[in-house]
């Protein structure tokens, strides 16, 4: 309950909610974060999958 309290949810909203939902929205909190040190550039992922070689 702590945790659901620190995400702004109130027994209400937790009533609409599957515990999965609460779940995936503690950790997309835990990743928002986290510092990633490599950052896609535009169309490097269209690459990747087409084909173009490495990303990075």
């Amino acid at each position: 309950m702590l945790r659901c309290t620190e995400l702004g949810l109130s027994h209400g909203d937790l009533e609409e909610m599957t515990m999965g939902m609460v779940y995936d929205m503690l950790i997309e909190r835990a990743n928002d974060q986290e510092k990633y040190p490599l950052k896609g550039q535009p169309g490097t992922l269209k690459n990747f999958f087409a084909g173009g070689g490495r990303i990075g």
